[in-house]
């Protein structure tokens, strides 16, 4: 099931910024700088954090980032320890290449909330066909782009206007077009997230 509650929850309990939030967590309302520390009457207080408590705030810090449910977690870990190469890294790949963090990436979205929110609403095309579940795998050589009738929006004209140019170096923007086109796979250096994917193996391989 998926959390419906306060995101700054959640980075207040893994105990470091998510960035669920857009551009809020860059100002000083972000929930961390002001209580860094866990949510609850028992939040301030210290315990001792076992390897399995470290495994576990791992995979539930990255389930967190990509917004996912602890079913399609597993189903990703599965697909990823079935892939060649480093098992980890083929679970970040895979997180990378959904439709929702596409979108995310190519700079559409303040957040990957927000990015899921546009694609089920069906702004969206994979490819020239309609698009509207984040959970889609896109691969190289798939075009993503905004609908004709979206382009014209509030909002997009907006992502246009404010849009960093910080892109991956996987992704081939046209701000134009509002259109995306993978042109390689994401590696490791690309995931630009505090996450120690390591563990998350050593949880799911026990």
């Amino acid at each position: 099931m998926r959390y419906t509650g306060p995101v700054c929850r959640l980075c207040r309990r893994e105990g470091q910024k998510l960035f669920l939030k857009g551009d809020r967590c860059y100002t000083d309302k972000c929930a961390i700088n002001k209580r860094n520390f866990a949510p609850g009457q028992h939040g301030q207080s210290r315990k001792k954090v076992t390897e399995y408590g470290m495994q576990l705030r791992e995979k539930q810090k990255v389930r967190r980032f990509y917004g996912i449910s602890e079913s399609q977690m597993y189903k990703y870990y599965n697909l990823a320890d079935k892939m060649k190469g480093v098992t980890g890294e083929n679970l970040l790949k895979i997180l990378e290449l959904r439709l929702d963090n596409v979108v995310f990436r190519m700079g559409l979205a303040a957040s990957r909330a927000e990015a899921r929110q546009l694609v089920v609403h069906g702004h969206f095309t994979l490819n020239g066909a309609k698009a509207d579940i984040p959970s889609l795998m896109t691969t190289v050589g798939d075009v993503i782009q905004v609908k004709e009738k979206s382009r014209s929006t509030d909002k997009f004209k907006s992502l246009v206007e404010n849009h960093n140019g910080n892109t991956v170096s996987w992704l081939n923007i046209d701000l134009e077009q509002l259109k995306g086109t993978i042109v390689a796979e994401p590696t490791r250096e690309d995931i630009d997230l505090p996450i120690e994917e390591h563990l998350i193996v050593e949880l799911y391989s026990k």
